[in-house]
């Protein structure tokens, strides 16, 4: 009968092939495949009704469906934007003119 390790005790020695998968963040190749099979759908469907492709189907949507096109807006913009000031304040300048 072996001993099982303590707590605390090393156990690094029999790592077997840990570590050998994908790694960390890289895309699943099935979700690549969904993604690119779902962008080819939506430029084929906007190539039939404005001839744009990809941009005449989210014009359509965004008439269509205006909360999906939304909160699809809401991803795809960056969640903060910094200005152009020192601290990344917007600066908003007013000038009056007779």
């Amino acid at each position: 009968m072996t001993d099982k390790p303590k707590i605390g005790e090393n156990t690094s020695k029999n790592r077997g092939r840990a570590g050998m998968g994908r790694p960390k963040g890289s895309p699943n190749k099935a979700t690549a495949l969904l993604k690119d099979a779902i962008l080819q759908a939506a430029e084929n469907a906007g190539n039939k009704v404005g001839g744009d492709g990809l941009v005449s189907y989210l014009e359509l949507q965004a008439g269509e469906n205006p909360n999906g096109f939304m909160s699809l807006l809401g991803k795809v913009l960056p969640m903060q934007v910094n200005g152009s000031g020192a601290d990344g304040e917007h600066k908003v300048v007013f000038t009056w003119k007779k």
